[in-house]
């Protein structure tokens, strides 16, 4: 059981390591501070619970559900997300290095202040999500759905963005973040028309 394996990490430093939790469902629990090395979760449920400041390391999520929960200053080296649902969840100021995300929804996630290191995310929904003040450093994105999502003060300079769903996207009002990102033709029209000018 996950929950027990939680409240003995406590008593040891903290830490669990080389295990896999499978079909677990865990409401209003307190998983803070607990670092994850090659653990797995495979169709697991996390209703409201705490993952803040965590940090996991080889660690995979698969098929699981951790929706409005808060992972907020979480630490992600190696880690993979894939088939997950992650809508409103909170990874304000988490860290993100060498981290694939695939297959998933981030809907209406707070990313603001979070830093993406190497990190590939392909097929994920990021739409109406807060990437404000973020930091991406090598950053590869495929099929990605950033619709109206807010990109405020967040540089995509060398973001190659030509893959992804760009309607809607929230700018500061110099546009400056889409200094130096790749677009694709269509994408342009979209950006024309942020800047207000008119196709005729």
């Amino acid at each position: 059981m996950l929950e027990k394996a939680i409240s003995d990490a406590r008593l040891d430093d903290n830490y669990l390591k080389n295990v896999s939790f499978v079909n677990d469902v865990l409401t209003d629990v307190d998983i803070s501070k607990i670092e994850f090395e090659s653990v797995e979760f495979v169709k697991c449920q996390f209703i409201n619970c705490n993952f803040s400041r965590t940090s996991f390391y080889d660690s995979d999520f698969m098929n699981s559900d951790f929706s409005n929960c808060n992972f907020e200053d979480s630490y992600w080296k190696k880690a993979q997300i894939s088939e997950c649902k992650g809508s409103g969840s909170n990874f304000n100021q988490s860290h993100f290095k060498e981290a694939v995300l695939s297959n998933s929804s981030f809907r209406y996630t707070n990313c603001t202040l979070s830093v993406w290191e190497n990190c590939t995310i392909s097929d994920c929904n990021f739409q109406e999500a807060f990437l404000s003040e973020v930091k991406f450093k090598k950053v590869n994105l495929k099929a990605v759905d950033f619709q109206r999502t807010d990109f405020f003060k967040t540089s995509l300079k060398g973001i190659d963005l030509s893959n992804c769903l760009i309607e809607g996207i929230t700018l500061s009002d110099t546009f400056s973040e889409l200094k130096g990102a790749k677009i694709n033709a269509l994408q342009a029209v979209d950006i024309v028309q942020i800047l207000g000018v008119k196709i005729i």
